[in-house]
């Protein structure tokens, strides 16, 4: 999809439009959704963040999935200067040509684009000078979150799905308000499930509570919360229960080649972790696993992939991993 014809489909008199989930869990699904929510999302975003009419925002998504839809809402709500490009894992290489009269004042990426930006000094410059940068679309790890503290505007991280019109919550990752919980807007309220998991109750954005699959933790208040990982994606090996995200942060500082932790059934153990990698040096992958991680944790299988599945918004397509972590080649 274009942006014109998004916009063409915003403006044809109808009240709600199709959207698709990025499909990072397993198949993308179809959404109707509601204009009139998807504006109440905008405004509530712009408004957090100061935006104001003639401020210049940059849309390097595509407008297939509902980050860069609601970046064009956004700008049509609120009167923004919009500057498109083709999306590429390098976004801001595409704008030299074209940059506005004054650095962007609004920006969002996912995790990818920050991190190739930050390799290349005239597209790092660049990042820097954006006042307000939002990522989502995937987890900030530890390291790119380090990168992005010292920079001297501010830099959010998003929480949020299709379900609930893009984000519901940020949090901080510059400045001295760095932190690693999320903020819900005003008008959302957040709670746990019997299971853990993160319960959302956004009105104005979504009709009915949404109970995630997020295990999370909530503050004491109520009025922060952080994820400790999926739901789906927690391994019970021989009673252990083990989060894939935790083990995934632990490894991601010390193995340089792309990487997935993910699970088979196993006789023994119920399910056993599988660590899957574009490095075919296996021995090096378990001494790494072996030295960082706990004894319980340390994956029983290694699986070498020629390319870590990515959904086309650049998360981790889980199914197709675990097809590759079960030895399906499909």
């Amino acid at each position: 999809m274009t942006v014109d014809e998004f916009v063409s489909e915003w403006q044809n008199g109808h009240d709600r439009l199709l959207v698709k989930t990025s499909g990072s869990t397993g198949q993308p699904k179809q959404l109707w959704v509601e204009k009139r929510r998807m504006e109440a999302s905008a405004r509530i975003t712009c408004d957090f963040l100061g935006l104001q009419p003639g401020d210049t925002a940059l849309l390097c998504m595509s407008p297939d999935y509902i980050a860069g839809k609601m970046m064009i809402v956004r700008s049509l709500v609120r009167h923004l200067r919009l500057t498109v490009v083709e999306p590429s894992g390098h976004p801001l290489a595409a704008v030299h040509s074209s940059l506005p009269e004054r650095p962007f004042d609004f920006v969002a990426m996912v995790p990818m684009q920050v991190y190739n930006s930050l390799q290349v000094p005239a597209e790092r410059e660049r990042l820097m000078a954006v006042r307000h940068l939002i990522i989502g679309g995937g987890a900030v790890d530890g390291a790119l979150a380090e990168q992005l503290r010292h920079f001297p505007h501010a830099v959010w991280s998003t929480y949020g799905m299709t379900e609930t019109l893009s984000h519901i919550a940020l949090r901080r990752l510059s400045g001295p308000e760095a932190s690693d919980w999320y903020t819900p807007f005003e008008s959302v309220s957040v709670s746990l499930s019997a299971d853990h998991c993160l319960v959302i109750d956004a009105p104005l954005v979504c009709a009915t509570r949404l109970v995630t699959n997020d295990i999370a933790e909530v503050s004491p208040d109520g009025c922060h919360f952080r994820i400790i990982g999926r739901k789906d994606n927690v391994v019970c090996s021989g009673g252990i229960k083990i989060h894939i995200e935790e083990v995934e942060r632990l490894l991601r500082p010390h193995l340089p080649e792309p990487f997935a932790v993910s699970k088979r059934s196993d006789e023994k153990f119920g399910e056993a972790l599988v660590l899957v990698s574009e490095s075919a040096d296996t021995a090096s992958l378990r001494s790494v696993c072996e030295r960082v991680l706990p004894k319980y944790w340390q994956p029983h299988h290694y699986v070498h992939a020629n390319s870590i599945p990515l959904t086309e918004t650049g998360k981790p397509a889980r199914a197709l991993i675990a097809c590759l972590a079960a030895g399906n080649k499909k």
